[in-house]
Parts: C-alpha cells; structure tokens; sequence
C-alpha cells in the first residue's frame, strides 16, 4: 500500500471540512422527490403505487451503489472513487433536475441519481479513516454524517418550500445544483490527499468475511444491520405518523418543516455530538446507550397517538437522536476492526446486509398496520414496537462487544 506523510493540522482541517461541507452538499438532492411529492404526483397524474416505485428505484440504485463503491474502494482508492461518484452524481442530478417530468422519466432519472450518489458514501469514511487519527476518528466520522443529516433537512425544506410556491420543478431544479456544488468543493479539498490501493482481490475478499471469524467485527455487522431495521423503518414511517398527529393538532401548514426538524435536526446532532463522546468514553459504552435509548423510543412512540403535539415532537426528535446516533460509531469502530487493505470489502459485505434488512423494515411494518386494522388504534404501535426488536437486538450486540477504552491522542 502507499503511503503519504502525515499533514500539518491546518492542512488537515481544511480538506475534512471541505469534504465535510461536500458530504452536505450531495445529500441536498437526497430528499428532494419526498420534499416535492405531493405538488409532482399531482402534476404527472401518478397514483400512490407509481409515486412509491420512484423512490423505491432511488433506494435500489443507492443501495447497489454502496456495495459497488466499497469494494472498488479498495482496488481503486477511496479518493478515485469518491471523485468519480461525486462528478457522476453531479451530471445525474442535474439531469433530474431539468428533464424529470413525468413519471417515467422520473423513475429513471432517480434510479440513476441513486447510483451515482451512494458511491459517494463509503469512501468519505475511509478517507476520514486513512488521514484521521484514532484518537479522533470517532468525532470526524461524526462530522461527516452529521453534514449529511443537515442535508436531508436542507433538502425536505427547501424541496417543499419550493414546490408549493414555485411548482416541483423550481425545487428540482434548486436542489438538483447540491450535488454539481459538492463535487467543486471536493475535487480541490481532496488535491493533497494520495490515493491509497489496496492488495489482491482474494486478500479482500478474505477479509470481507473476516468478520465470521472475529468477534468484534461479527457484532458491529450484526448490530449494524438491525440498526439499519430500525432506521430505515423509522425513517419511512415517523413521517406518516407525525403528519398525522399534527393535523389532528391542526399543525397540518407547517407538518413538514416541523417532521424535518424532528428527524433530521435530531440526527444530525447526535452524528455530531455521539462519534466525539466515543472517542472520549469508548465505542461501546455509546453504543449501548444509543441502543438502549433508540429501542425505547420504538416500543413507545407508536402509542402515543392522540397525545398532546409537543410531546409527541419531543419523543420523534429523541427517537431521531438515537436511532442516528450508533451510525458514526459503528462506522468508526469498523475501520479500527478491519485491516484497512480490506476495509472496503468489509463495507460492502456490510451494506449488502444492513441496507437488505432496512429495506425490508418499510414492508414489515406495513404489513403489520393492515393486520392490526390500519393506522388507528394500535397499529402503530405494534409497527413501531416491531423496529424497537432492531433496536433491542443493537443493544444486546453492544454488550457482548468486548470492552473498549478510549483512545488517547
């Protein structure tokens, strides 16, 4: 493997802000079709099963990509990747921007914007992992999801903001310009960082599983992908729950700002606030916490239907604070368990399993609210009592872990 001296502190801020500030920018097109949807569904006539297929096809681009970055990041470089993807995902969003305008266009230009952008998401961690140290991983890595978080908020935002003054394509259009903006802001922030490969594909493949043999990367895997159970599962539903509770509060005009803020504003705290608390009381004892937290959240918002707004708003926003807050530990103690040469492999085998799980927690929950009779009475709660399940088994996987101290600079 190459190797690159070690930067002078300044040096080192600026390109992780930079690559910070790009991670914020991609995800500006992230929720642009979820901020938009109801102003496009009108005006290309969808029904909700061809609304639903567009941002199914998003997921399933974004999802492939993951896995086909991570793996290539190794044989490739972290940083060829991550500016391959960037670039790619800039010209897809824009396409999506200006020619998305019907249904079918739709679907295919989303699938493709998907892609591209996941490609982006494992190899910022390994750069952070390749030029941060240990010591300080946890709180970098933290940033970097953080970035992302402030994101999807922008982008929920800005998205309806604009679409229902403007019409959906003002907010394509607007958000669509994230991505193009990333890649400027990375291509320069990356110049001084050198482009690490990796050995042989059997190495990397030897070390994708090497998790089956290793105690502490098999707990990460395994409580990695049921927090992508509770994630994603709460990712789809919270929304559909919270939109509901306020219009009965009659908060309806301003249910999006407000399920934005919970989600997304939470999140990107916790990204910020739980990788430095890693760094400073071990791995393990936050992920235990967050675990602990997030599946409480689970097993009791759903029963809160009915309740006065501001609790039910304090709850969402501790649920997204927890349910968020492993993802940059778990992440982080995943490049100190894995020898860095297969790292990438590692990530990808993850993702396959994680994003498998998370994708199929949308269904399950679903099919859980059709057997207890819909979204009234105690549909929700079971459906959200079903995530907490991913959330108590984290738990269980942060325990077993075995004990951690904090790294010392």
């Amino acid at each position: 493997m190459t190797t690159a001296a070690i930067p002078a502190p300044a040096a080192r801020q600026t390109w992780l802000l930079l690559l910070c500030a790009s991670r914020f920018a991609t995800s500006l097109s992230f929720m642009v079709y979820a901020g938009a949807l109801g102003p496009a569904m009108q005006a290309w006539g969808m029904s909700a099963g061809e609304a639903g297929s567009i941002q199914t096809a998003f997921n399933v681009g974004y999802a492939l990509s993951l896995v086909g970055s991570s793996w290539f990041a190794d044989s490739l470089g972290a940083k060829r990747v991550f500016l391959w993807a960037s670039w790619a995902t800039a010209l897809t969003g824009l396409a999506f921007a200006f020619f998305a305008r019907s249904a079918e266009s739709g679907l295919l230009l989303f699938a493709l914007v998907g892609l591209t952008q996941g490609g982006t998401y494992a190899p910022s961690i390994m750069l952070v992992a390749q030029g941060v140290p240990a010591a300080r991983r946890g709180a970098a890595v933290g940033w970097l999801l953080a970035a992302g978080s402030l994101g999807y908020f922008g982008s929920i935002a800005l998205a309806a903001g604009l679409s229902e003054r403007f019409g959906y394509e003002a907010a394509f259009i607007a958000c669509g310009l994230g991505p193009l903006l990333a890649a400027l802001l990375g291509t320069p922030g990356l110049r001084g960082r050198a482009n690490l490969v990796a050995g042989g594909g059997a190495r990397r493949l030897r070390g994708a599983f090497r998790f089956l043999a290793d105690r502490r990367s098999l707990l990460l895997t395994v409580g990695y992908t049921t927090h992508c159970w509770e994630l994603l599962g709460m990712w789809a539903w919270l929304p559909a729950f919270l939109t509901a509770s306020l219009a009965e509060s009659g908060g309806a005009g301003v249910r999006g700002l407000w399920i934005a803020a919970a989600i997304h504003i939470s999140g990107f705290l916790s990204s910020l606030l739980m990788g430095r608390a890693s760094d400073r009381l071990g791995r393990r004892a936050v992920l235990i916490a967050m675990g602990v937290l997030g599946a409480a959240c689970s097993f009791t918002i759903g029963w809160m239907d009915g309740m006065p707004l501001a609790l039910v708003l304090a709850v969402a926003a501790l649920y997204g604070f927890s349910a968020l807050g492993d993802s940059p530990v778990l992440s982080t103690a995943m490049t100190e368990s894995v020898e860095p040469g297969s790292l990438g492999a590692a990530l990808a085998v993850r993702s396959i399993l994680g994003f498998g799980a998370g994708g199929a927690a949308p269904l399950a929950v679903g099919l859980v609210l059709d057997h207890a009779g819909g979204t009234g009475g105690s549909g929700w709660g079971w459906g959200f009592a079903l995530l907490g399940v991913g959330g108590g088994l984290a738990t269980v996987c942060a325990l077993l872990l075995p004990a951690d101290r904090p790294q010392r600079s």
